[in-house]
């Protein structure tokens, strides 16, 4: 599912500022901002002297590993939803 997200052209892309992301992906902003340093593959620009990030990439990265995909779903936008069995 996320590889036909990664293929998606988006039209007017969502932007959000470090702490709107780490808030979203249930993460602290050092974690965001190290990421960013790291070219871990998070679209960014920067307006006013301030990091604003792609909320496309910004998912794809909190699901690149396990800890950080468990944290979304815990503690960012993953605890606003339910999945069901069946």
């Amino acid at each position: 599912m996320l590889d036909n997200f990664k293929n998606t052209a988006v039209k007017n892309p969502l932007w959000l500022s470090v702490s709107e992301a780490a808030k979203l992906g249930g993460v602290k902003d050092k974690t965001i901002r190290r990421a960013l340093k790291a070219e871990s593959g998070l679209k960014f620009k920067i307006s006013n002297n301030r990091y604003q990030i792609e909320l496309g990439s910004l998912v794809a990265y909190l699901h690149k590993n396990t800890k950080l995909q468990n944290k979304l779903l815990d503690y960012g936008l993953g605890q606003y939803w339910t999945q069901k069995n069946g």
